[in-house]
């Protein structure tokens, strides 16, 4: 896409993008005021890249990185297969007007188109702006709660006393 001279594209990301794609992530969650949650650091987003069932593509405008999409390959039981987690979907604010958005989404939809699968994502109640461009690419928007877990919140619910019904790990 040229727009007024300039160059603008979509790629995967790779290991060497880690440190760039930390700074996205740093900004998204900032702007969420959810700073506090992100415990990934730029060394592990180098590690993650390397997976098979990570996919983060990035935004580029002159050869600057101002956007990602970040999804997670998994398995739906309700589907008996995977689908595409769509984690984040970020453009720089400066940026929005360029169609890069639009763009990640149809980078996305590439890669679903594959093997068919569903891409599923969430979008918080306040964000009509995020509702209305999700809608404008044909995505249903349903109201559905997400509910998140930490360590901390349910350690305290478990009882070391008793013998566990299941095994300690999770692989």
């Amino acid at each position: 896409m040229e727009t007024q001279g300039s160059r603008a594209g979509i790629r995967r990301a790779r290991p060497e993008d880690a440190p760039v794609l930390h700074d996205l992530v740093m900004e998204l969650a900032t702007h969420e005021g959810s700073d506090q949650q992100v415990r990934v650091t730029a060394g592990r987003w180098g590690e993650l890249l390397n997976r098979d069932d990570v996919v983060v593509l990035l935004a580029e405008h002159d050869g600057e990185v101002v956007g990602y999409a970040s999804l997670t390959r998994r398995l739906s039981l309700w589907e008996g297969r995977d689908i595409l987690a769509l984690d984040d979907l970020f453009v720089r604010p400066g940026f929005r007007s360029e169609g890069l958005g639009g763009r990640l989404m149809t980078a996305v939809a590439t890669l679903a188109a594959g093997d068919d699968s569903t891409v599923q994502w969430g979008v918080k109640l306040g964000n009509v702006d995020g509702q209305r461009f999700y809608t404008r690419l044909g995505a249903t928007l349903t109201t559905k709660m997400i509910a998140t877990w930490t360590p901390e919140a349910y350690r305290p619910t478990i009882d070391p006393t008793r013998a566990p019904c299941v095994t300690t790990t999770v692989r």
